[in-house]
């Protein structure tokens, strides 16, 4: 028997700018009717959504630049969800069941034009693995900053949702030693126990070119940079000829209380660069769109071999989505975040 479509569906809104770090006041639920579906539209129930760091810059005073819609108070919050067509409009190319993927996170239902959304497919044997980050971490180390042979790979921010895959990637392309850095010991601890990092960098307990130039003695190949700062300075002043650094994200500065979201300073030795040949460059995923397809594929063979672990966590109910948000900036999480609403 058809379950009766609901008239309403819950949302997450932006109430009011944050002046700093977004916190659960700056974010509501907030009910709102359901329209009726046009030819060719979707009504989609979202099984799971993204929890991502980007959403503080969307926030923020700086934008410019960012490839993605700034947010404004009132506005309804976004990004990557995993759901099963509930109804179909005439002419639909989906059927009841089947599940899509599409960017109209945080929210309970989504209705979708043709365009906004994409089949999930066969690919991957898990639903929420089409929520994982890995992509840019795979694209970065076969395109900008390509793995050899035995090469020593550093990737800071080892413990959030592109980093842990990052590790795997790396050893999986023929690293031969992968360093990381987080800010805890426990989840140091887990990054070398359950996900084959050879050592981890624990921010605060020391000055951290000392730390890394201890766990990588031989000096770094290739760095997958999801945080900049002074993890992006080490790196660089530890880095051997011929280096290459793949820029993926700039936590420090956009995950900053006292910054706007959209800046990330960090002090480089430029001369460093030239003398030893190092390159650096930033990792936009719409400069390389054959990356989705083959890390789709390759992800889904991995996670079939079991050569590869995909870490996430599933946070119950849309209520408790704005404090995830907030979770999940503190570093509270392991790996991918993702709320069942």
């Amino acid at each position: 028997m058809t379950q009766p479509l609901p008239r309403s569906s819950r949302e997450i809104r932006l109430v009011r700018q944050p002046h700093a770090l977004p916190v659960p006041d700056d974010l509501a639920v907030f009910d709102v009717p359901l329209r009726a579906l046009g030819a060719g539209e979707i009504l989609v129930r979202n099984r799971y959504f993204l929890v991502f760091p980007g959403l503080r810059t969307l926030m923020g005073d700086e934008t410019d630049g960012v490839p993605l819609p700034p947010l404004h108070a009132g506005d309804t919050l976004f990004g990557p969800a995993v759901g099963e067509v509930a109804a179909v409009g005439e002419g639909a190319a989906v059927e009841l069941g089947d599940l899509v993927v599409h960017l109209e996170g945080w929210r309970e239902f989504a209705v979708l034009g043709a365009d906004g959304y994409a089949p999930a497919g066969g690919a991957l044997p898990d639903p929420v693995a089409h929520l994982s980050t890995g992509s840019a971490a795979y694209g970065a180390l076969t395109r900008l900053a390509p793995v050899r042979d035995g090469d020593t790979v550093f990737v800071s921010g080892a413990a959030g949702a592109t980093g842990a895959m990052a590790g795997q990637i790396a050893r999986l392309l023929g690293a031969g030693r992968v360093v990381g850095s987080t800010g805890s010991a426990a989840k140091a601890a887990r990054l070398r126990k359950e996900f084959g990092f050879d050592a981890v960098v624990v921010r605060g307990t020391g000055p951290f070119t000392t730390l890394l130039a201890e766990a990588a003695p031989d000096g770094i190949d290739v760095v997958v940079d999801m945080v900049g700062g002074e993890q992006l300075t080490a790196a660089v002043a530890i880095a051997r000829s011929g280096a290459r650094i793949a820029l993926l994200g700039a936590l420090a500065g956009q995950l900053a209380a006292d910054r706007a979201g959209g800046s990330s300073p960090a002090e480089i030795d430029s001369y460093r660069l030239v003398v030893r040949g190092i390159t650096m460059r930033g990792y936009r995923g719409v400069d390389h769109p054959s990356v989705p397809a083959e890390w789709e594929r390759q992800f889904g063979r991995w996670l079939r071999e079991g050569t590869i672990r995909f870490p996430y966590e599933v946070v119950p109910g849309i209520d408790r989505a704005p404090s995830v948000l907030q979770e999940m900036i503190a570093g509270r999480h392991f790996g991918t975040v993702v709320v069942a609403p």
